[in-house]
């Protein structure tokens, strides 16, 4: 019921927005940008953050109804130009750029920040907040604010003083992201329409737990019951939205933690659902676990070549690019190219999703299909395991030369790549994707009898496809070890590094708007 006001609210502000072209009403002016970096603090290599020009989701096309029920400004996405924390420098001139775009697009009536929420930067502690500070210093404390976030980034203080509205998935693997950016942006249409304006109530709860991705999946229990209850309290009469951020383990700052956020115009039912979503989270901290059996390297293959289960998959974990590893990480390529079993003449196949190593793709390209390719592959910058892997075989498959004048994007790097056979080995080369282009490769995973992917839990391409799923306890900038985490800037305790610590208070914050706190 709630939602189709929302959408009722969204088509009548369509309506009285058409008298603009008679100079009745003008529409309502919208400003975007964001920051869409994950990336663990405990690598040593650095990045750049890149800023590119915001391109706009199917929902707010121009012929759609949430499209033209405003003037829509986007600046700048900040993206991640490797792995391992952003360097300041970069990140200031990000900083720097969009606002200038930000202001000359002034006026607004509305922001939107589209953002991840695991930002690392050096020196600064709160990379999306502080930039929400300067963008709120361009643009005012008037201005309606709507914040989206990935449910693995932290909603921070500062980013929930600087939010009216606040937003996160519901789902780990992120199947509703796109559905969860449009709930918040479907929640600032309808406040604008309705005349609320921003929700009198934002409640805050920190819990304090610090689990990764692979521990939290929805999938299973006990995230899967926990996340079940978001919708129910967003149901409650007086809230508009409520959200369960499980953080970002492989950061190191105060806002590493589980925060619950439930915000509306009923003080009593937002607290209520706050304190309840906050309660259940930390009373089923115990019950986590890995979605799929965990164990180290050796007893991962063991069972994998054992099994009669084709593909089998094997998630090597701890150097995930989409947790924020650096995805070039060689320590488990080079214990998988030396097990015997994978070598011999009638030997189980095993296809790895992949290593980076553009010097292995050129040679590809030169010697051709069937032809002796020799290289160095992976840890060009993060060898703190492994260093780099010297891979001899033969090519089974090498991409077209790509445009040199057409733009890096992520699906070019997926697409650019090798396929080297060393025994019954396939090892992808050129990417880090662990969902890498194979189209017209000729290597079909589904014949493969093992595939291991640079992955925790397993997106949806391969979960539908595995027969069998383990996880691997590798080593990398993601490591699930997290007690052996280096951590020194997060609040203690903090379950489950301190896993005796007493209950928490979860205590419920009112964060004030931006408006109330500078009165201006």
């Amino acid at each position: 019921m709630k939602r189709s006001l929302l959408l009722l609210g969204i088509c009548l502000l369509t309506v009285s927005f058409v008298g603009e072209a008679f100079g009745q009403q003008k529409k309502p002016r919208i400003g975007i940008a964001g920051i869409q970096i994950e990336n663990s603090v405990f690598m040593p290599n650095r990045q750049p953050i890149v800023g590119r020009p915001i391109t706009m989701p199917d929902y707010l096309s121009q012929d759609s109804a949430m499209g033209r029920a405003a003037t829509w400004l986007p600046s700048l996405m900040g993206y991640g130009g490797g792995r391992g924390p952003v360097t300041r420098e970069s990140y200031e001139a990000f900083v720097n750029e969009a606002l200038e775009i930000i202001k000359a697009n002034m006026p607004y009536d509305a922001f939107w920040f589209y953002n991840h929420g695991a930002c690392s930067v050096d020196g600064i502690d709160d990379p999306e907040g502080l930039f929400m500070e300067k963008v709120r210093g361009v643009i005012g404390n008037d201005v309606l604010v709507t914040t989206t976030m990935d449910l693995h980034g932290n909603p921070s203080l500062r980013v929930a003083l600087y939010s009216d509205l606040i937003t996160t998935f519901r789902k780990a693997p992120h199947d509703d992201w796109r559905e969860s950016h449009r709930r918040g942006v479907v929640n600032l249409l309808d406040r604008m329409a309705s005349g609320k304006g921003r929700p009198p109530y934002k409640a805050w709860v920190a819990v304090p737990v610090l689990l990764s991705g692979e521990w939290t999946s929805t999938r299973v229990e006990p995230a899967k019951s926990l996340y079940a209850m978001v919708p129910e309290v967003e149901a409650m009469p007086g809230v508009t939205d409520a959200g369960i951020w499980i953080g970002y383990v492989w950061g190191d700052d105060a806002r590493n933690q589980g925060v619950v956020m439930v915000y509306g115009d009923d003080k009593a039912q937002v607290e209520s659902g706050a304190k309840k979503l906050a309660q259940k989270f930390w009373d089923v901290r115990h019950q986590f676990s890995l979605e799929a059996p965990g164990y180290d390297l050796e007893k991962c293959l063991d069972l994998a070549i054992a099994s009669n289960k084709k593909p089998f998959f094997i998630s090597d974990m701890g150097d995930n690019p989409g947790g924020g590893g650096s995805g070039e990480v060689t320590w488990t390529l080079a214990r998988v190219l030396k097990r015997p079993e994978l070598q011999a003449a009638n030997g189980k196949s095993l296809l790895y999703c992949s290593i980076p190593g553009d010097e292995m793709v050129e040679i590809a390209r030169k010697v051709g299909v069937g032809g002796k390719a020799e290289a160095y592959v992976g840890a060009m910058t993060d060898n703190s395991y492994e260093p780099p892997i010297w891979l001899s075989g033969t090519v089974v498959y090498v991409s077209p030369a790509p445009d040199p004048q057409a733009p890096v994007t992520p699906q070019r790097r997926r697409s650019n790549i090798a396929i080297i056979k060393t025994g019954n080995i396939y090892v992808v080369v050129g990417t880090s994707s662990p969902t890498p282009n194979l189209e017209g490769s000729g290597v079909d995973p589904r014949t493969m009898d093992i595939v291991m992917v640079k992955q925790g839990y397993l997106v949806n391409q391969w979960y539908n496809m595995k027969a069998d799923w383990v996880m691997a306890l590798t080593r990398g900038g993601v490591d699930q070890d997290f007690k052996s985490l280096p951590y020194k800037n997060i609040i203690r305790p903090m379950f489950p590094l301190d896993p005796d610590m007493p209950d928490p208070e979860l205590n419920v914050m009112f964060i004030p708007s931006a408006k109330e706190v500078y009165g201006r």
